[in-house]
This record gives C-alpha cells, sequence and structure tokens, in this order.
C-alpha cells in the first residue's frame, strides 16, 4: 500500500481546491498516483454540481467583451462574495462574454453548449461550471447576456464587477462613455419619457392617487377645505410627469452638469444614444437570509441531544 504523505495531500489540494480529507481519500483509493487522484476527484466534486444547483446564487460579476461594433453583456451569478473574487471564476464569466460576442447563442442553454475548456475541464461551458462548482464549492450560473450587433458604436462602462452598461451610440466616444457612467449612476429605465414601460407608469399613477386620497381624509378631518377633483387629477398627473422626467434618461439631469439634461448634452457634442442596457449583479433575486444566532444555537441543542 502506498504511503499518503502530506506534501502529496497539499499538491492535490493546490490542484484542485477540494478539502484535505477529500484529497487523502483520493490519493489513497488511487494508491499514490497523482493523476489518478486528482480524476476521482474531479468525478466526485462533480457529482457536488446537482446538489449545489438548489441553492441560491444572488452574488456574482457583470462582465463585458467588445470587438468593435460587437459586444456582449454577461451576469454570472455564485453564492458569496468570496467567490466573485476567485481567479476561475472570473476567467469562466470573462470567457462566457467572449463567446456571446463571438458566437451569438440564443439563450443560456445555447451559450452552455459552446467548445471551451479551462482549469482541466471541458469541451464545453456547461462541463466547465459544473467542474468549477465542485472545485470551488459554490453553485454558479450564466444568468442573462445580451449581445450587441446593431451596426452602432458600442460605449462600456463597469462599476467594480457589480454594475455594468453598454449604450449603442453614434457620434462622440467620450461623451458616450460619460452616458454610460450616468447610466449606472441613475439607473434610468428608458430613452424618453415615451417609452417608461405603462406598468411602471400606472403604479405611479396609484401612488400618486392615494397620497391626494390620504391628503383629503387628513383635510376633512381638520376641517379644512378638501381641493376639487379636477385639481386633484391634475395633482396626480403632474406627479407621473415628474416621475417620467425622472427615470428617462433623456430627461434625467446629467450627473457631470446638472445645470443641463443629458439630452441637452449630447446635442451639444452632436452624438445619438440609440439604446442602453443596464445590469446589476442579483437584481430581482430574493436573498436567502440566515438568522446566525439561530443556527448557532440550533447547532448547540443538537450537540446537547447527541451528548
Amino acid at each position: 500500500m502506498a504511503t499518503i504523505t502530506a506534501s502529496m495531500v497539499a499538491e492535490l489540494r493546490g490542484k484542485t481546491d477540494a478539502p484535505m480529507m477529500e484529497c487523502k481519500k483520493a490519493l489513497t483509493e488511487a494508491e499514490g498516483n497523482m493523476e489518478k487522484a486528482e480524476e476521482l476527484l474531479r468525478v466526485k466534486l462533480g457529482s457536488k454540481a446537482g446538489k449545489a444547483a438548489a441553492r441560491i446564487t444572488a452574488e456574482g460579476v457583470v462582465v463585458n467583451s467588445v470587438e468593435g461594433k460587437v459586444g456582449a453583456l454577461l451576469e454570472v451569478n455564485c453564492e458569496t462574495d468570496f467567490v466573485t473574487k476567485n481567479d476561475s471564476f472570473l476567467a469562466l464569466a470573462n470567457a462566457a462574454a467572449a463567446l456571446i460576442a463571438k458566437h451569438n447563442p440564443a439563450d443560456v442553454a445555447a451559450l452552455s453548449a459552446l467548445a471551451y475548456a479551462q482549469d482541466g475541464f471541458g469541451p464545453t461551458l456547461e462541463d466547465v461550471r459544473k467542474g468549477l462548482i465542485g472545485k470551488i464549492g459554490e453553485n454558479m450560473t450564466f444568468r442573462r447576456f445580451k449581445r450587441f450587433d446593431s451596426g452602432a458604436q458600442i460605449a462600456t462602462y463597469l462599476h467594480g464587477t457589480r454594475i455594468g452598461v453598454v449604450v449603442e451610440f453614434e457620434g462622440d466616444d467620450v461623451a458616450a462613455k460619460d452616458v454610460a457612467m450616468h447610466v449606472a449612476a441613475m439607473k434610468p429605465v428608458s430613452l424618453s419619457s415615451a417609452e417608461v414601460p405603462a406598468e411602471l407608469v400606472e403604479r405611479e399613477r396609484s401612488v400618486a392617487a392615494a397620497k391626494a386620497a390620504e391628503d383629503a381624509a387628513v383635510a376633512t378631518a381638520a376641517g379644512k377645505p378638501v381641493q376639487s377633483a379636477e385639481i386633484v387629477t391634475k395633482r396626480i398627473e403632474g406627479g407621473v410627469q415628474k416621475y417620467l422626467k425622472e427615470v428617462s434618461l433623456f430627461n434625467q439631469a446629467f450627473v457631470k452638469n446638472d445645470k443641463q439634461t443629458v439630452e441637452q448634452m449630447l446635442k451639444s457634442v452632436n452624438t445619438t444614444v440609440k439604446g442602453f442596457t443596464l445590469y446589476v449583479v442579483g437584481e430581482g433575486i430574493e436573498k436567502k437570509v440566515d438568522d446566525f444566532a439561530a443556527e448557532v444555537a440550533a447547532q448547540v441543542a443538537a450537540a446537547k441531544q447527541a451528548a
């Protein structure tokens, strides 16, 4: 029987990031053969991907890839912020963005089927993803992406790794980059007021109507005169119009000069923005909130019962 030394375990752990005991078991089973042990571990680690798939991935990164007038924006999720700094995870994310730009996959399934190898895993992007789930020990998913190939110029901005923006434009590069930064900061929902989704407009109108009704109730209770229906209607519509200006890019005050709107700034440099895409990591994903104190108490209680 081969002797398994601490240095052999450390070497295998360095190659796979697997737990020490798992490395020792694999080496023992492989009778000290490092390559066979590594293969055994990858098989075992890969099996963990199915167990990890149910875990919430609300952290992650936004990455982009641009080559000329073709580009891609991609969000890749994981379970904890710690993994977003892992070199293998980041390599996977950036490679996936480049594959999107190059091959134009129809959806995440098509993206996952593209040829790619990394860290000894492959031959597809999905195989690498599953392999890294086992190696790193966390679930990770390709959540959403968008490819840009309209013939327009492309400006991008990444705020760290959590916010990504792509702006399609014609005109001045610097102005377009400034708009991308503006979008990251102000998070507009559309280019113009007319393009704000109807459901958002109706939601804002309902809020304004509820506020008007509340004001009327307060006035009645205090014995003060109540505004006429016509005035109330004007107030509600005024509130809606104010909201539309606040959430549409062209009407927003430009972050670098609040004396002019984004539209005015663009006109001053003869630049046209045709569209923008904004991704914020985890947006819309319900995060799991752990009660640490309760978890510790449960573990203590379980230990007492076992004793």
